[in-house]
């Protein structure tokens, strides 16, 4: 079952920041002290409550002041680099939040002009007269590479297998006089097809900028 996810902002309620605390101190103890244990490192907690006169620190005064002393010791460069506060690290994750919905957006920006560009040339005129002509014609121009791409594929894989049979026939091994015009057929097929895609698309784009 999957946690709830909470939102960062401040606890209102007095009595419920306060088992908050408690519960996410003792997390965070036992998180430090599993980190340290298991990837053999030093490290240390230092936690400070309006409620209590001195901070809790683990695992001892004596082993976070070692810790402390030893990273104040680092270049500053070093130091920096993975420093994070509260508003850095919200931050942060609001530019990967905005990057993600960035990348989603086109992601379905691309699917729509697929889709429309489908609609367009399985009906041979223009379905929608609202869309947004310069996306349009980029994802047409992206198709058509994805065909150009496919076709110099399926080319270059017919010539392998025109060559492997040639090799078995000089080999000695039977074959039929027509293997190789079989062996041909469905690639120039698929290219005839993909020629025709090809010239229907170009047709429709011709169609819009003419609006």
């Amino acid at each position: 079952m999957t946690r709830k996810k909470v939102n960062l902002e401040y606890i209102i309620s007095e009595s419920k920041r306060k088992a908050t605390y408690k519960k996410r101190k003792s997390c965070l103890i036992k998180k430090t002290n599993e980190i340290s244990t298991l990837c053999g490192i030093q490290a240390c907690a230092i936690v400070y409550s309006d409620d209590e006169p001195h901070p809790e620190v683990w695992p001892s005064h004596f082993d976070v002041q070692r810790v402390l002393h030893k990273f104040e010791a680092l270049p500053e460069l070093e130091k920096d680099q993975k420093m994070l506060d509260q508003e850095t690290f919200l931050k942060k994750r609001i530019i990967k939040a905005r990057e993600h919905l960035m990348k989603q957006r086109n992601q379905n920006m691309k699917k729509k002009m697929d889709l429309l560009m489908f609609k367009c040339l399985s009906s041979g005129t223009i379905v929608d007269n609202n869309i947004d002509v310069s996306c349009f014609l980029w994802v047409i121009d992206e198709t058509l590479k994805e065909v150009e791409l496919k076709k110099t594929r399926d080319q270059s894989q017919s010539g392998i297998h025109v060559a492997e049979n040639g090799s078995k026939s000089l080999s000695g091994e039977k074959e039929p006089v027509d293997a190789h015009v079989q062996l041909m057929m469905p690639s120039v097929d698929a290219m005839l097809k993909q020629d025709w895609l090809m010239d229907s698309v170009h047709a429709v784009g011709n169609e819009m900028l003419h609006f």
